[in-house]
């Protein structure tokens, strides 16, 4: 295993190419002029190769996160050795559960601790659209509303991890937020005053897949059986930029699976993500 370098960029493409959805995260990097050297400051990409001079196997991001890609359990574990001899916080490990969990569970025998480890978030996939009736108020958002956003966005991040987004950073949020909006990869339903009823962002986008986060309901507007439309009204909007769709949720969370299926979608994997 060794850190990949510029030329290793060919075989890392054709690597993430063997699953367009679960390796969307970093096809979306590739695809905006990347390449096997990250431009993120302290950010590497570890690549696993069955011999010397042999192909690529698998890969892992390394950076604020920890994102394997095509990694099998075995070869968690050297990941997870690596990671172990140049530690440093992460925010999160999220992909595949296998290697997830694989390299989690490496780094617990090594002393390092996780804040939560969610073991079982379901893959979800849409390739046509939903056969639900989309609401159509649900629009690409505008940078004139970034202050609402950022209220909802900040809100969506608290309740699903228990921390304001701000910890690691306000500027840095501020910025993602932005670069989200400008791109057009938010979507919003505001209220006249400005207020935001839903949101919905694509957080990675490539020419064959999208991957769907950050959905938030404001509160005063929940168990009204809305969410279902505006999703169908979400996949309207991604399928305009990319064929398949995709999403991961947490299992325990019932009312959203129920609301993900009435929109059409159907799982084809299973995610991990562990939290720091």
């Amino acid at each position: 295993m060794r850190v990949l370098v510029r030329e290793d960029t060919d075989a890392l493409r054709a690597l993430v190419a063997r699953d367009p959805v679960a390796n969307v995260f970093i096809d979306s990097l590739l695809g905006h002029g990347g390449s096997a050297v990250p431009s993120q400051p302290g950010s590497v990409i570890l690549g696993f190769f069955e011999h010397d001079g042999g192909d690529l196997a698998s890969a892992c991001w390394v950076g604020s996160n920890v994102v394997p890609i095509e990694v099998t359990a075995a070869q968690s574990t050297y990941y997870a050795r690596w990671l172990v001899a140049h530690w440093q916080v992460h925010a999160s490990i999220f992909g595949p559960a296998e290697a997830v969990l694989g390299i989690m569970a490496e780094l617990s025998n090594a002393g390092i601790s996780a804040q939560e480890v969610r073991v079982n978030q379901p893959l979800l996939t849409l390739a046509e659209p939903s056969p639900l009736t989309a609401n159509p108020d649900l629009a690409v958002g505008r940078s004139g509303q970034f202050e609402e956003i950022l209220l909802a966005a900040a809100a969506m991040f608290e309740e699903e991890v228990g921390y304001s987004p701000y910890l690691g950073g306000e500027e840095n949020y501020r910025r993602r937020v932005a670069w989200l909006l400008n791109n057009g990869h938010t979507f919003s339903h505001c209220e006249p005053n400005g207020e935001v009823i839903f949101k919905a962002d694509l957080g990675a986008v490539t020419a064959k897949a999208t991957q769907i986060q950050g959905v938030w309901m404001n509160p005063r507007y929940r168990g009204l059986g809305l969410s279902a439309g505006y999703m169908a009204a979400v996949v309207d909007l991604a399928q305009a930029l990319a064929p398949v769709t995709s999403l991961y949720v947490n299992d325990y969370n019932a009312r959203a699976r129920a609301s993900y299926a009435k929109v059409g979608f159907e799982q084809v994997g299973t995610f991990a993500t562990v939290l720091f």
